[in-house]
């Protein structure tokens, strides 16, 4: 009887040596694999039933780029990754410090490779649609993240003063997704505004530059959440627009920071307060 192969995919060793290990030893062949192109390859070149994958990396989207991959390469296979149950989260989190019930993760693996629907999406959605309807958790998320910045927080604001822009900035984005538009980023008010209004709130550059970078990592943690539901057909394009929008909007809050005009804060309260 051929054994299941599980293709393993984490860029921490002592993880991935550790899962390795437990499930060969349940009776699966493991290919490991410590990088996205690493992964990427394989998916490409050999057969796999089973996905496993939990990636640190700092790179927005690049868990979702191996999903996306094993699913169009290998429909059939089941995907496995940390957000899909909690046996599997308290395993990753303690391989190193104590013994993991190896009989229960593999039971978990069978009984999806004996439902594999179980396993996949039943109504698969675009990422806008998921943008539109997490709104408000990627703010909390993107909130959650200034927070713990020294350097964002040195400027006192209310949290209107602070998150007023996002869903602003998100419709943008969920715009662009919808007009299926990969080449040609928003002329975006509202991207340029906000600059003028950080300007006037006393932030610099480079805090704005970070405040952006904390938007991307919040997207697609938030798309990373909802990967049971995503339409990983059109969801490598999905996140390109994404990448693309993002760092668009940082380029015009950037214009709007370095030429305020008096017409794009009217109306809005920009001194810390």
């Amino acid at each position: 009887m051929n054994k299941h192969r599980i293709l393993l995919v984490d860029d921490n060793e002592d993880i991935l040596a550790g899962f390795q290990e437990g499930l060969e030893g349940r009776g699966f062949e493991v290919v490991p694999a410590a990088t996205v192109n690493e992964a990427l390859r394989l998916i490409a070149s050999e057969h796999f039933d089973v996905l496993v994958s939990q990636l640190h990396t700092p790179h927005a989207g690049e868990g979702l780029t191996v999903v996306s991959a094993m699913r169009q390469a290998h429909p059939g296979a089941v995907t496995l990754t940390q957000d899909d149950c909690s046996v599997m989260q308290e395993a990753l989190s303690a391989i190193c410090l104590k013994p993991i019930d190896w009989a229960q993760i593999a039971e978990i693996i069978q009984k999806k490779l004996s439902s594999p629907k179980a396993g996949r999406a039943i109504d698969n959605e675009r990422v806008a649609a998921i943008l539109e309807r997490e709104t408000a958790a990627i703010i909390q998320d993107w909130l959650s993240h200034v927070e713990r910045s020294v350097e964002l927080t040195a400027v006192p604001l209310r949290r209107p003063q602070r998150t007023g822009h996002l869903p602003l900035l998100l419709a943008d984005i969920i715009d662009r997704l919808r007009l299926h538009s990969i080449a040609k980023a928003h002329i975006s008010r509202n991207a340029c505004a906000h600059g003028a209004l950080r300007c006037i709130q006393g932030y610099s550059l480079p805090m704005m530059v970070e405040e952006s970078r904390m938007l991307h990592l919040s997207i697609f943690s938030t798309l990373q959440n909802n990967l049971g539901s995503v339409d990983f057909g059109t969801v490598l394009l999905d996140v390109m627009a994404i990448t693309d929008e993002v760092d668009s909007q940082l380029k015009q809050a950037v214009l709007g920071f370095m030429t305020p005009q008096p017409a794009m804060t009217a109306g809005v309260s920009g001194r810390p307060g």
